[in-house]
């Protein structure tokens, strides 16, 4: 081959190469501008889709916020509505509130125009009063002048002469008193001196309370009288019956006021009723379980009374039987008078004169506690106070100067020592002060207690009580010993005893209460 030929050769292999090279740049440059077409149609795209998202999410937010909106404007609605029944309320309590200050504003103006009636009728016999003064004043002018033109002396006379007369008259008493008190003391020597100091201390007074028969227990409000009476007036009934316990609901406000002659049964149904009224579950079950609670409540304040009476008197080493009858004489009265506080008095008094006489004061003090310790269960034991305490000291080995001094504090047996005639003084001290006994209260009381006692003595009989200030007898009978028609005639036998045996004004209501219960226990 010529060099020619070789150079063609270069050439053309150039020349495709050139060509080769031109297409494959177009190329590239086609593809670039391919794919440019492509990105671009993508990108188009996506902003097309980014459009529609924000456009949805557009239309998505509106539909939250109206439903927001409806949400906030229900709940607005609703509050609004509960504010308006608040406000209702609020205005159904004032106007309430308001009544009762206007009904109590008229009770207030009634209470005023009665005392101003009460304050002009005394004023009138104020003057009435004054008028007569006057003339009696005048009248006792007339005749004290009448009186010295007849005896022709003037009044200042008359009172000299007089005072003369019986200073002279005393003088001699006197000295034949004391001329019989010195041949009287020479006899009878120290035991007859003794005797005289101690009817001298006998003067010895103190201030009493006597006892009452109702108690009153405080309302929160007038509405509780209804929750107490109960639907058709149950309980009530069961209060009443439970306790033996008179429930009195007037038209005291926010007061109940509980009547009884029985002390204890009077503090059991106050508790109990404390308790309900703080409670708020007023119904038969619960007020049975509440009156068995406040029972071992004045149990244990009996026992708590006792101990406090020894400690009072410091009369020490009492049997722990004793002391408990001690604290039942707190709800135990005679004519009136409460019987641990006479006691306790008369253990005091008859101290102090065991002091003044140098014998025993701690023995004194002791035979005065216990001396009417008998009275603490004379309702349920046959015999008197004074045998019964001896029984019972006797029992529980108190010592014989005790013993002697409880039997002879009444002159059941002549008093043999001094002890003994101590608390005989001291116990007349006591009983005998103006206004510590009530005769009255005793003979009521006494007629009650007998009425329950007939009612208990028939058979069938669980227990009763005497209420409504003794014009009601309410009877709880034994279902398995008494049937319902059974109860007609045992009434029947109560009303003819009570009529033969007791003495009554107006007349005596006897209501028997038949109740059968069934109780069992799921294991």
């Amino acid at each position: 081959m010529g060099v020619d030929e070789i150079d063609t050769i270069n050439i053309v292999l150039i020349v495709v190469a050139a060509v080769l090279f031109v297409l494959n740049i177009g190329s590239f440059f086609a593809g670039i501008a391919y794919r440019k077409k492509i990105a671009e149609a993508e990108i188009g795209s996506a902003e097309e889709k980014a459009k529609n998202i924000l456009e949805e999410a557009r239309k998505n937010a509106k539909a939250k916020a109206r439903e927001v909106m409806l949400e906030a404007k229900e709940e607005n609605h609703k509050l609004r509505a509960a504010l308006d029944q608040e406000m209702k309320d609020r205005r159904r309590e004032i106007s309430n509130q308001e009544n009762r200050l206007n009904q109590k504003e008229e009770n207030l103006e009634r209470k005023n125009e009665a005392l101003e009636k009460k304050e002009q009728t005394l004023n009138q016999k104020i003057r009435e009063n004054d008028e007569k003064s006057a003339e009696l004043a005048k009248i006792k002018e007339q005749q004290m002048a009448a009186l010295e033109k007849i005896s022709g002396m003037s009044q200042a006379e008359a009172k000299a002469a007089l005072i003369r007369d019986i200073e002279q008259d005393a003088r001699h008493e006197a000295a034949i008193m004391v001329k019989e008190i010195e041949q009287e003391a020479k006899d009878t020597a120290e035991k007859k001196a003794k005797n005289i100091v101690a009817t001298s201390i006998q003067k010895i007074a103190a201030d009493h309370v006597s006892e009452t028969t109702v108690s009153v227990v405080a309302l929160p409000s007038d509405e509780m009288k209804g929750r107490i009476i109960g639907r058709e007036g149950r309980n009530i009934r069961t209060i009443e019956t439970m306790t033996g316990v008179d429930l009195i609901i007037d038209d005291t406000p926010e007061a109940v006021i509980l009547s009884s002659f029985d002390p204890v049964r009077r503090e059991t149904a106050r508790l109990a009723l404390e308790k309900l009224i703080t409670d708020g579950r007023i119904h038969p079950a619960r007020i049975e379980e509440i009156v068995e609670k406040s029972k071992k409540e004045v149990e244990q304040t009996i026992k708590q009374e006792g101990e406090a009476a020894t400690f009072e008197t410091g009369v020490h080493g009492l049997h722990p039987e004793l002391i408990k009858l001690l604290g039942r004489l707190k709800y135990r009265t005679s004519y009136g008078q409460n019987v641990l506080r006479h006691s306790i008095e008369v253990a005091h008094l008859a101290g102090v004169m065991a002091g003044e006489l140098g014998i025993d004061v701690a023995l004194a003090k002791r035979a005065g506690l216990l001396h009417d310790i008998g009275k603490a269960v004379d309702h349920e034991i046959e015999g008197s106070h004074v045998t019964i305490g001896a029984d019972i000291t006797k029992k529980y080995k108190e010592n014989n100067d005790v013993i002697h001094a409880i039997m002879a504090h009444h002159g059941d047996v002549d008093a043999q020592t001094i002890v003994a005639q101590l608390v005989q003084a001291a116990d007349a001290i006591s009983a005998a002060r103006p206004g510590a006994r009530r005769e009255n209260i005793e003979t009521y009381i006494k007629r009650l207690e007998k009425l329950e006692e007939i009612a208990n003595g028939f058979n069938g009989v669980e227990k009763s009580f005497a209420i409504q200030a003794g014009r009601e007898v309410r009877i709880m009978v034994k279902p398995e010993v008494i049937n319902d028609e059974g109860m007609i005639l045992v009434a029947k036998d109560i009303v003819k005893k009570i009529e033969s045996e007791l003495e009554y004004p107006g007349q005596i209501k006897i209501s028997l209460i038949r109740e059968t219960r069934a109780v069992d226990f799921a294991k």
